[in-house]
């Protein structure tokens, strides 16, 4: 325990981002690994802790996202409350304009794929099929655009 206690506690550390929660994921895998040492053929311990914890790990990941799936009136309800401040709707509206006014002053064209990508929300493929372009045509311009994009909007901030 003394020898790979530091690296079993990193890795749960990593895995979970909880400092806390990885106190408890060493103190089980070690658990674990006690309990199981008839089971250990003593070729290489280190790999036999370490998949030990990353199991440990998985599990408490798992357990974790089900106890923080939402009911879905509880969803509704925070959602409707979200919506209905005036204030997020008129933030949202005026980030919606600013958007579609970055994408059109683009230059061709990247400032019709901007639009449907990016404003209209549409999926590459979609764009493809009614622009007629190929896929991976579709998806460069979108990368481009995309930095095109952050450039703007990087000089305005500064």
């Amino acid at each position: 325990m003394g020898k790979y206690q530091n690296l079993v506690f990193t890795i749960c550390v990593k895995m979970t981002n909880d400092y806390f929660a990885a106190e408890d994921l060493t103190q089980e895998t070690f658990l674990s690994a006690f309990k199981n040492l008839k089971s250990f053929d003593g070729t290489n311990e280190k790999a036999w802790l370490c998949r030990i914890a990353t199991n440990k790990c998985i599990d408490y990941q798992k357990q974790a996202a089900r106890r923080m799936i939402p009911s879905e009136d509880a969803e509704l309800e925070a959602r409707q409350s979200a919506e209905g401040i005036p204030e997020n709707c008129y933030i949202e509206k005026e980030v919606y304009l600013e958007l579609r006014e970055q994408c059109g002053k683009l230059k061709p064209p990247y400032d019709v794929i901007a639009r449907m990508y990016f404003v209209e929300e549409q999926k590459a493929e979609e764009i493809a099929r009614s622009t007629g372009k190929n896929l991976k045509t579709v998806q460069t311009q979108i990368y481009r655009a995309r930095a095109m994009l952050r450039k703007k909007y990087g000089k305005e901030r500064v």
